[in-house]
């Protein structure tokens, strides 16, 4: 990766990559994109462009003008946003990455896309889910994870671009706010943490779920793209993981610091329908094995970075 393209970076995902990249690659080599602008360090840090990829003329004239070598495609609406607009869903989700994955063909560039634990249905192996398993999502944002994994296959396999990716869990995170996700509860609970000592939950308790923490799936996300490819079996999706937990879990580690804290139960049928259809835990063994994946961050470790990052964030 030499010149790199990032669509929806101001995003859940984006808003940190973008610098990390930065630092990485340098701050002129990675050039950020969105349909929105804002006065972020994303914006006014380095390269930006106004884009919407549903345009797959302006994606095409911006990676042209960067002459861009890598594509990180991470626009996208989340699974409870998804559902309530599953049309909506459709058309960007999959008319997106499609734009994306065609200006990567015709200027050769790599391509990397998240995918996620939507992917995965209600008859999928709920513990440990495997690498290779069923996949048979009830939402439209599990649909078009899936669809997007067999996409990103084709185009290798058919016309040789060098996709790859990764089915992240549930992502965590003190920089950007919680962005329609079914598992935003484990962000939620942080800030009300802080602010309120006290959290109502839209998840019922008992309902495990994988999650890992921002850092690591920034730094997965890095190792992939810069794995030597005659190491991949597997390219889209790898299954990546750092923790699972159900939410008096994560209340029980902040009361290690915050003894007051309080939580509650008030469940969201959409939201707790779409977590029950998705594993308890995933098994990581492939992106181990085929290129060194390791995470960093457990609960608790997690738990005491978030509060610190947090209260110097909120004052």
């Amino acid at each position: 990766m030499k010149k790199i393209l990032l669509t929806g970076a101001l995003g859940q995902i984006g808003s940190e990559l973008t610098g990390k990249m930065r630092e990485i690659y340098g701050t002129d080599n990675v050039i950020a994109t969105d349909i929105r602008q804002t006065d972020s360090e994303v914006v006014t840090a380095g390269p930006f462009e106004i884009l919407d990829v549903m345009d797959i003329e302006a994606m095409g004239n911006i990676a042209k003008k960067y002459n861009v070598d890598t594509i990180i495609h991470l626009a996208a609406l989340l699974s409870a946003t998804a559902e309530a607009k599953p049309l909506l869903a459709w058309n960007l989700n999959m008319g997106g990455l499609v734009n994306a994955l065609e200006v990567s063909r015709e200027l050769q560039c790599q391509f990397f896309t998240p995918s996620s634990i939507g992917a995965f249905g209600p008859t999928t192996p709920k513990d440990c889910t495997p690498q290779d398993t069923i996949q048979r999502p009830t939402t439209m944002y599990g649909v078009n994870k899936v669809a997007g994994e067999l996409l990103c296959d084709y185009y290798y396999q058919k016309f040789g671009v060098d996709t790859r990716g990764l089915r992240f869990p549930g992502l965590i995170s003190y920089v950007a706010p919680p962005g329609g996700g079914t598992t935003d509860y484990a962000v939620e609970i942080y800030y009300e943490a802080i602010k309120n000592e006290r959290y109502t939950s839209y998840i019922d308790r008992g309902t495990y779920m994988d999650m890992m923490y921002m850092p690591d799936a920034l730094n997965a996300i890095i190792d992939l793209m810069e794995a030597n490819p005659s190491n991949l079996k597997h390219r889209n999706s790898f299954n990546v993981t750092a923790m699972s937990f159900e939410p008096e879990q994560i209340a029980a580690e902040i009361r290690k610091h915050i003894p007051a804290f309080e939580m509650e139960y008030q469940v969201d049928p959409v939201r707790q329908t779409i977590a029950n259809s998705w594993p308890n835990s995933i098994d990581p063994t492939a992106a181990s094995e085929e290129w060194g994946f390791k995470a960093d961050y457990d609960l608790a470790k997690m738990t005491t970075d978030m509060l610190e990052k947090l209260k110097m964030k909120l004052g």
